[in-house]
C-alpha cells in the first residue's frame, strides 16, 4: 500500500508501549500519511493527549471529553479513515473488539469502523498466552477487513522474555507498505470458517520480522530539530513561610507541557527543571522537580552549558520570606508582618552566563522569556525585554474567560528584540508552544 495522501485513524490503548505509537504516528507522516489519534482513558495515563495532538495537529478523540469533541467523534473518525490501526492493542481491548463491546474511544471507532483494520497486540507473555487472549485473537482474525498482527518474542518491559511484545513501529510500516497487504485483510474474511462454537480458524497471517529487545525510541534524523536540546522551565515555585504556608504564583504547567510535546515532536531533546504543577509531561521527556526559586535557579544554570535554547515558562515567584519560621505560625488573628527579600532572576542570570560563553567561544544559545500581564500589554513587555536582554518574550494576559490558567486557549503574542510589539492574538497553548519552537529553530539556523 502506498501510504502517501492515506488518511490513518490511530487507535492507542493503555500500555507501556504507548510511546511507541507516538513514534509510528512520525513515521507514517513521514510517509505522507495524514493521521487522527484516539485513545482510551487509561492511556492517557501513560502519554498525554496533547503529545499526540501536537504530533497529529488535530485534537484527540478521548473519553473525558476534549474541548474540541464533536457528539459524533465515533462516527466521523472511522468514516474519515482509509485504515484503522490500533497500536499498542492491550488485552482488554482486544477483548472488547471480539465481544462487542464499545464503550471507549478505541473500541467505539472499532465497532463503527468499515475500512482495512489493524490490531497490534502487545502485553505480557503470560497474558497473550492465555486462553481468553487466544480466543479474542482468533475471532478478530475471523472478521472481515482485519488484521491480526503477530507479537514477535523478546524482552518485555516487565523483564520477562517471551511472546507479547509489541512490534516495532518501523516493521509495522514496513508491513503496512508490503504488495499484499490491501489483501490481506480480505484473505483472512474469505479463508476463515467459523467453527461450531463460533470460533473461526487461525488464518495465515505475513510473518513479522524479528525485533530486537526494547529500547526507547529514536529522534528522527530528518526533523529540525534533531541533535538539538532545550531546557524549560515548568510549572510554579512555592517559598515556605512555615511548614505548611508558602509564597506562590497560579500555574497549572499546560503550557511547559504543550511547549515539551512540540519541541519533542520537532525532534529536540528536552528537558524541563519543573516546579509544582498539576499538567503530565509525556513520555520521552526528562524531567527535574524543584520546589523553591533559589532550587530551580541553581538546577537551570547547572544544565545551561549543555544546551541549544531556554525556554522560560515558569511562574517564578518574585519573592521569598527573609526567615520562615521552623514551626507552624499560630492562628491568633493578630496582624502578621512577613519581611520578604527578591528570589534571583533566573531569566537574567542566564543571558549573564550566556554572554560569558559567548566571549569564551561558545555557541550563542537562544532564550525565550515569558511575560504575564494584565494592563499595558506593549509597554511592559518592551520595557521587560529590553531589561531581560533574551531574544524573545512571550506575553501573554490570563484575562479572557475560558482562558489562561488551567484552560487550553491564552491571548498572547511572541515580542522579538525588532522594537514591535505585534497584536495579541487568541489561540491554543499547542499554536503558542509551536511559534516559540518555530523562532528557535530560526535562531538555531
Amino acid at each position: 500500500m502506498n501510504l502517501a495522501g492515506k488518511k490513518i485513524l490511530l487507535g492507542v490503548s493503555g500500555g507501556i508501549a504507548v510511546y511507541k505509537a507516538c513514534e509510528l504516528l512520525r513515521l507514517l507522516q513521514k510517509k505522507g500519511a495524514e493521521v487522527r489519534v484516539c485513545m482510551t482513558e487509561a492511556a492517557t495515563e501513560f502519554v498525554a493527549p496533547l503529545t499526540f495532538a501536537s504530533l497529529s495537529k488535530c485534537p484527540v478523540y478521548q473519553k473525558n471529553g476534549a474541548v474540541e469533541a464533536r457528539p459524533f467523534q465515533h462516527i466521523d473518525f472511522p468514516h474519515w479513515a482509509d485504515l484503522y490501526l490500533v497500536v499498542p492493542a492491550t488485552a482488554n481491548v482486544i477483548g472488547k473488539f471480539a465481544c462487542g463491546i464499545a464503550d471507549d474511544p478505541v473500541s467505539l471507532c472499532f465497532m463503527s469502523c468499515t475500512c482495512l483494520r489493524v490490531v497490534a497486540p502487545a502485553m505480557n507473555v503470560a497474558m497473550y498466552n492465555s486462553p481468553a487472549v487466544k480466543r479474542n485473537l482468533e475471532i478478530l482474525r475471523g472478521f472481515e477487513n482485519t488484521v491480526v498482527l503477530e507479537s514477535p518474542a523478546g524482552e518485555l518491559a516487565c523483564g520477562e522474555v517471551g511472546q507479547g511484545r509489541l512490534m516495532e513501529p518501523a516493521e509495522i510500516v514496513k508491513f503496512l507498505e508490503g504488495e499484499g497487504f490491501p489483501l490481506a485483510a480480505a484473505a483472512c474474511a474469505s479463508s476463515a470458517t467459523p467453527s461450531p462454537r463460533g470460533v473461526s480458524p487461525k488464518t495465515p497471517v505475513p510473518p513479522a520480522i524479528p525485533v530486537a529487545a526494547d529500547v526507547p525510541p529514536t529522534q528522527d534524523d530528518t526533523l529540525p530539530g534533531h541533535g538539538k536540546k532545550v531546557l524549560l522551565t515548568a510549572g510554579r515555585t512555592e517559598e515556605a513561610i512555615d511548614p505548611v504556608r508558602y509564597i506562590s504564583n497560579r500555574s497549572s504547567g499546560k503550557t511547559a507541557v504543550a511547549l515539551a510535546s512540540v519541541f519533542y515532536a520537532n525532534g529536540f531533546e528536552v528537558e524541563v527543571v519543573a516546579g509544582p504543577m498539576e499538567a503530565a509531561f509525556p513520555g520521552g521527556v526528562a524531567v527535574s522537580r524543584v520546589q523553591s526559586a533559589r532550587e530551580m535557579h541553581d538546577a537551570v544554570m547547572s544544565r545551561l552549558s549543555n544546551v541549544d535554547a531556554v525556554v522560560h515558562c515558569a511562574a517564578v515567584a518574585d519573592y521569598r520570606p527573609a526567615h520562615a519560621a521552623s514551626e507552624k505560625i499560630k492562628d491568633s488573628r493578630s496582624q502578621l508582618t512577613i519581611e520578604l527579600v527578591p528570589n534571583p532572576n533566573i531569566l537574567r542570570d542566564c543571558v549573564a552566563a550566556r554572554a560569558s560563553q559567548s566571549a569564551a567561544g561558545a555557541a550563542r544559545q537562544v532564550i525565550v522569556g515569558f511575560a504575564l500581564e494584565t494592563d499595558h500589554f506593549k509597554e511592559h513587555a518592551s520595557e521587560k525585554l529590553t531589561k531581560s536582554g533574551a531574544d524573545a518574550l512571550l506575553l501573554n494576559a490570563p484575562v479572557a474567560s475560558d482562558s489562561g490558567f488551567g484552560h487550553d486557549c491564552v491571548r498572547y503574542a511572541l515580542v522579538r528584540r525588532d522594537g514591535t510589539v505585534p497584536e495579541m492574538s487568541m489561540g491554543s497553548k499547542v499554536d503558542l508552544a509551536q511559534e516559540i519552537v518555530d523562532f528557535v529553530l530560526e535562531k538555531l539556523g
